[in-house]
Formats: C-alpha cells, sequence, structure tokens
C-alpha cells in the first residue's frame, strides 16, 4: 500500500501585503456614464395620462 499524500501547509495571512496608495492604482477599463433609463421622457406625466380614466 502506499502512505496518503501529505497536505499542503497552510497560509499564514498574519502579515498583510504593503499597502498601495490610490494615486499608484490605474483603471483596467474605460468608464462611460449610464444612459438615461427615461431617455429624457417626463414618465410621470405619461403615467398619470395614460392612467387619467
Amino acid at each position: 500500500m502506499h502512505e496518503p499524500e501529505a497536505q499542503p501547509t497552510a497560509v499564514d495571512y498574519t502579515t498583510l501585503p504593503e499597502r498601495i496608495a490610490l494615486e499608484d492604482t490605474i483603471a483596467t477599463q474605460e468608464s462611460q456614464h449610464a444612459p438615461d433609463p427615461t431617455m429624457g421622457r417626463d414618465t410621470e406625466t405619461e403615467f398619470m395620462v395614460r392612467n387619467a380614466g
């Protein structure tokens, strides 16, 4: 029979890596403004006109 494989040693998280300054970071994707979901319409007035009776 063969012996069971040794378990890998546990990772030590007692010391953290050095902090990175915000100035040293860069965006990985260009960001864009989200499109207007109402596309410039006054949805409250449209709702009132549709449901006015």
